[in-house]
């Protein structure tokens, strides 16, 4: 039985969460989050500074909160883990210096996770999480990839988006509706009450050096301007704009794309199981378009539980505790912070020598 405190404060959530692995069992003991959204909703998106600075007042006491919570205390842990890549620079380094502080006065161990890692074992903390391999979505605010998750827990990226993530996307078309942040939720109550199909939103793809397009890949940044363009002709010639049909046609043209690509990917691969993660995977179009349209190939669908789509700490206790299950070692307390790593170099987060 092994009991990990996470920490995660890779953008503006300040999360914290105990979570136990007994056997094969996680059992999250008490996960809490500190939003920031409606102070950064007022500048349209995250501002780093603020998130940094919200970081380090939230996160004392909201560690103390969630071990009362947990019914642990320091003493009862086996090990300290926070996300320390990818992310913003400052707000990383607030969880990451946390993290190796408190392991340090205690005498525990020290795990860096990688926030994609995290949101990758996301789906652990479900009912009936799938067996390896399978491929994973990973549709987030700062992320749109597909992942092979193999048997051993290897993990090979096989597409990307090549611009904007559809998080991403997402809020810049919300703003563009003049709809609140984020993007995602505001967009989605919007959408049920509109027709999908009034306005045909092109499916971006991404082209070849050597001719012909990436089959697993995604480009949202002309969707984007294709909307832009869009409410910019309607302006000029209704005067009130059919936001709902707009954002449904926009939700409906994200949702398709990533199905179609996302189950060609899994059928080319011969993988029979589909993980969804990440704040998008929490989107209803998707999940039911997903769902439907696997079963009609003999796919299986398997989501991350609501609760933990989005940015949390008890995403980052299940790759933790996923590592200390698989005899990894732990990171050293030297280990830094960084915006940019590759998930699969993320086995180098625990060796002597950090790689930052």
């Amino acid at each position: 039985m092994s009991t990990v405190l996470a920490l995660e404060t890779s953008c503006d959530e300040s999360a914290v969460a105990v979570l136990r692995l007994e056997g094969s069992q996680l059992q999250v003991l008490a996960s809490r989050i500190a939003s920031q959204v409606a102070e950064h909703a007022q500048w349209g998106g995250v501002v780093p500074e603020i998130a940094s600075r919200r970081h380090v007042e939230a996160l004392p006491h909201l560690i103390g909160e969630t071990l009362k919570e947990s019914g642990q205390a320091i003493s009862d842990l086996d090990a300290i883990a926070a996300t320390v890549t990818p992310g913003l620079a400052g707000a990383l380094m607030v969880g990451s210096v946390t993290g190796r502080t408190l392991a340090a006065l205690h005498s525990l161990p020290f795990l860096g996770v990688h926030h994609l890692e995290g949101h990758l074992a996301s789906v652990l903390l479900a009912e009936h999480p799938p067996k390896p391999p399978y491929l994973v979505l990973l549709v987030s605010g700062g992320h749109t990839e597909l992942i092979r998750v193999g048997l051993a827990g290897e993990m090979l990226r096989l597409g990307r988006s090549h611009d904007d993530a559809a998080g991403e996307a997402f809020d810049k078309v919300a703003r563009l509706l003049g709809l609140a942040y984020p993007g995602g939720p505001a967009i989605q109550a919007l959408a049920v009450e509109g027709d999908a199909g009034r306005f045909p939103l092109p499916k971006g793809r991404v082209s070849k050096p050597s001719g012909g397009f990436y089959p697993y890949d995604f480009s949202f940044s002309g969707l984007k301007t294709a909307v832009m363009r869009q409410v910019e002709s309607l302006k000029a010639s209704e005067a009130t704009l059919p936001l709902a049909d707009l954002a449904a046609s926009f939700e409906q043209v994200v949702a398709d794309v990533l199905v179609e690509r996302s189950l060609r990917c899994a059928s080319d691969h011969g993988l029979e199981n589909l993980v969804m993660v990440g704040g998008v995977a929490a989107n209803q179009r998707l999940r039911n378009l997903m769902e439907t349209t696997a079963a009609k190939q003999g796919i299986a669908v398997h989501c991350s539980p609501l609760a933990f789509c989005t940015d949390n700490a008890a995403m980052v206790g299940a790759a933790a505790l996923q590592r200390l299950r698989s005899g990894v070692g732990f990171s050293s307390l030297e280990l830094g912070v960084s915006a940019r790593w590759p998930l699969d170099q993320s086995q180098a987060l625990y060796d002597l020598s950090p790689p930052f």
